[in-house]
């Protein structure tokens, strides 16, 4: 009996799915004239720093997101650390945050002075769990935040988590990393908190090479923003407070206007993208995505699978090794979660979140850029299809 070797896996001899490989991201500029002028513009000027580019983007900003206030700053993690000093995280209180997220939104809370503190991801869609963030925070001592991640774009349970926050006194902030485009019940996300705050790195949906913006409903907060963004000088050069340089260049907000443009259409086409990949993998044993509630929209920041791996039959760490034979990239976000990292080994809360272990456990992003077609999508899918009838020889059983 002769064997199909394009029925095989790559990884036990079968022809790659991608040969010449996929990378997990890929960043096509959009309208590269346009941008080539806008830049031109901004050089001729002869100013690269606190010009009008930057006061343009925060302009188109706020209007997409339907906000009073959109803050541009350097990057993601420097607004984080500027929106906790203002609302008055410091001398090492608490500040409720999932273990399920990236470390940059532990590293915000601590380098503004407070100590994470963590807290149960949901079953459904790995978000903070508003019950258990609850919990801890009725056993914090003087907890001064509290955080919550729009992981992958899926927009949190901004209800319950205001109603949680507001019970325990404390402000709540949003690292909306990934969120710029999500929407929840009709309401972009951007209008929930005391402020959230969005990246603008090369691997989000709207890029500006390196950078973020912090929307918020507080006019005071805007306005503190606009100077800790600049040392805390308020232009006369007698700071106000200790703030930091995280001034956004003109450059930058060059290039993140013209992401902005057609973002809606972006966002829309990767939702299309993972519906297509979850048609084609529907009815695999132990497999499903990460996916908003019906009714909400995400960027899909990362089409991310979640495996049962009894059921699939492989590990994510072991379908990670196969999509490479295949040669698919993939990533394991968040795996480890930030509190079995070592840069919080010291606060002993390696033990404490046994369904985010679980959750962490069972993660896997494979590539989904806006620019992909349905035809490539539908070749990652077949090749985890593929996969997994073969997972017991994969093993090694």
């Amino acid at each position: 009996m002769t064997t199909d070797t394009h029925a095989l896996p790559a990884a036990l001899g079968g022809t790659p799915a991608f040969p010449d490989g996929l990378p997990l991201t890929r960043v096509r500029v959009p309208d590269r004239a346009a941008l080539l002028e806008r830049l031109g513009s901004v050089l001729d000027s002869g100013q690269l720093t606190n010009g009008r580019t930057v006061a343009e983007l925060e302009e188109a900003a706020a209007k997409l997101l339907d906000v009073p206030h959109a803050v541009a700053v350097s990057n993601c993690t420097a607004g984080l650390m500027l929106v906790l000093q203002a609302a008055g995280v410091g001398d090492g209180r608490p500040v409720v945050m999932p273990g399920f997220t990236f470390s940059a939104t532990a590293h915000a809370a601590h380098w503004a002075g407070g100590t994470p503190l963590f807290a149960e991801a949901r079953e459904q869609d790995v978000t903070l769990d508003p019950e258990d963030a609850a919990a801890v925070l009725a056993t914090a001592d003087r907890p001064a935040a509290l955080m919550a991640t729009h992981v992958y774009g899926t927009p949190c349970q901004v209800e319950r988590l205001q109603e949680v926050a507001d019970a325990a006194g404390v402000p709540l902030v949003y690292d909306s990393a990934h969120g710029f485009g999500s929407v929840r019940r009709g309401v972009p996300v951007g209008n929930f908190g005391y402020a959230e705050v969005f990246s603008m790195s090369p691997t989000k949906v709207a890029v500006a090479g390196e950078g973020g913006l912090v929307a918020t409903h507080d006019a005071e907060l805007a306005q503190r923003l606009r100077h800790a963004r600049d040392y805390g000088n308020p232009g006369d050069y007698d700071t106000l407070f200790p703030g930091l340089n995280a001034r956004m260049s003109e450059l930058h907000a060059a290039v993140g206007l013209n992401w902005l443009a057609g973002l809606p259409e972006r966002v829309a086409h990767r939702g299309a993208l993972v519906a297509e990949f979850g048609a084609a993998t529907a009815g695999l044993p132990g497999l499903r995505l990460a996916l908003p509630e019906a009714g909400d929209t995400s960027t899909f920041k990362d089409l991310t699978l979640m495996l049962d791996a009894d059921a699939f039959g492989l590990s994510a760490l072991r379908l990670a090794d196969a999509l490479r034979a295949e040669g698919i990239d993939s990533r394991r976000y968040f795996h480890p979660p930030v509190h079995r990292q070592r840069a919080y080994a010291h606060l002993g809360q390696a033990e404490a979140l046994p369904r985010t272990d679980r959750l962490a456990a069972s993660v896997l992003t494979v590539p989904l850029w806006s620019q992909m077609d349905a035809a490539t999508v539908r070749r990652i899918a077949d090749a985890v299809v593929r996969i997994q009838p073969y997972a017991e020889r994969l093993r090694g059983d």
